[in-house]
């Protein structure tokens, strides 16, 4: 039994916003209220602190199985953990891929070992050969709980509306990485820097808009569910915004680097700055946190994809792999550039890591109610944190590291257990 005392709870669901307690018994909230008293059970002292429900991180990339000298299931929940996080939705491109039931049913027995929530997707198509739909049925009765081929693109139309039909048919979601590869260069590096200090041509604005443009219109035409994955334009927001205006039922999220800084942190973090999409200009960035304030962009997500040291450490920046650990600089990154600043409320900003990135795949989580789920991440909103390489996750690299953020996570409490505590 664990009682959280006189803490600030934020529940973005109910819109609670109040000083209160919460008694957690069984893997439930019991009980919320003033001035409880329960002999017997262990004693938060929340005083000052925000209580939120659990964070919700719908794109994580685990690298188990096939890549654990990157991350495994293990260090990946850790690092959840860590940073609030007490849900999470793993990406597929694994090896082998997500593709078939053997395979992802070896994934979610990895999965059910740790103290967090940890679900997957299936591949949308087999081994992401782009041509062949995977048995959506078998792998949603297997445990998926939605597809992705995230890392590439779908190129095929005919794919991607066989694919939502047959989402829409089984009640699925189809989440899509939205670049088209005849249009780009080298991954990782935006365009304009590309060419003004690399000197090469780099990752297009047009390569992801115009992919995201052609997805959501043969949505629309189906009236089936889309989610667009990690976008990083100033056109995609109006596209995305311009499909829902019609009716299509599509959702998009954006990842905490993409608002909080540019395509410059690339001259001073190096290959840690190397991502895909790529960081993108100013503009761009205060696009996508125009998007999140008018709710186009309803989900934010990590897009964590953890890489060895020695493989970020190349001479050649250009050769190096792209994606940086996000799970553990999310919330404070939120809190920095969005919340600090004025641009969201609190309550706001967490709804996008809660509820909405929950309602999405219909997961009991991202809500504080009772008979709830004891998923909870307590932290210190104001406190500022300087960035350091030591993470729970098996890698470090992240372009945040030096940096003072807002925002320190004092506890996680996954199904009532303290799964992290900040010493």
């Amino acid at each position: 039994m664990l009682l959280i005392k006189n803490g600030r709870v934020v529940d973005p669901k109910s819109g609670l916003d109040q000083k209160m307690d919460i008694l957690v018994q069984d893997r439930q909230i019991v009980q919320m209220g003033h001035e409880i008293v329960r002999e017997g059970a262990d004693v938060i002292d929340a005083t000052g602190l925000i209580v939120a429900p659990g964070l919700v991180d719908i794109h994580v990339h685990f690298r188990e199985p096939g890549q654990t000298h990157k991350e495994d299931i293990h260090t990946g929940a850790l690092a959840a953990a860590a940073g609030g996080v007490t849900s999470v939705v793993m990406m597929a491109n694994t090896n082998p891929t997500i593709s078939t039931v053997e395979t992802l049913q070896e994934v979610l027995a990895s999965a059910a070992k740790e103290q967090i929530h940890i679900y997957a997707v299936a591949t949308v198509t087999q081994n992401f050969d782009g041509k062949n739909v995977t048995d959506f049925a078998s792998l949603l009765k297997a445990g998926a709980v939605g597809f992705s081929d995230d890392g590439i693109p779908l190129r095929s139309t005919k794919v991607v509306r066989d694919a939502l039909r047959l989402a829409k048919e089984h009640r699925a979601l189809i989440s899509l990485h939205e670049e088209d590869p005849e249009l780009n260069g080298i991954l990782g590096l935006n365009e304009h820097i590309a060419k003004s200090h690399f000197h090469v041509c780099g990752a297009t604005g047009v390569a992801e808009y115009s992919m995201i443009a052609r997805d959501v219109m043969i949505a629309h035409a189906e009236n089936a569910r889309l989610h667009i994955q990690h976008l990083s334009k100033a056109e995609s927001v109006k596209v995305v915004a311009f499909a829902q205006e019609l009716g299509a039922p599509v959702t998009a999220e954006v990842s905490p680097q993409h608002f909080s800084t540019t395509e410059s942190l690339l001259l001073t973090a190096g290959a840690n700055a190397k991502m895909n999409p790529p960081l993108r200009t100013e503009s761009d960035r205060l696009a996508v946190i125009e998007g999140l304030k008018s709710g186009v962009i309803s989900v934010i997500a990590t897009d964590h994809a953890p890489h060895h040291a020695d493989e970020k450490n190349v001479a050649d920046l250009t050769q190096a792999p792209s994606g940086m650990t996000g799970l553990e600089t999310s919330l404070s990154l939120g809190l920095t550039h969005l919340v600090h600043t004025g641009e969201l409320a609190l309550s706001d900003y967490l709804a996008k890591m809660t509820c909405n990135p929950a309602a999405l795949y219909d997961l009991d989580a991202g809500y504080l109610a009772e008979g709830g789920p004891a998923d909870l991440v307590i932290f210190a909103e104001n406190e500022d944190r300087l960035v350091t390489a030591d993470f729970a996750s098996k890698a470090s690299n992240s372009p945040f590291v030096g940096q003072t953020l807002k925002g320190v996570v004092k506890y996680t409490i996954a199904d009532g257990e303290i799964v992290y505590q900040n010493s």
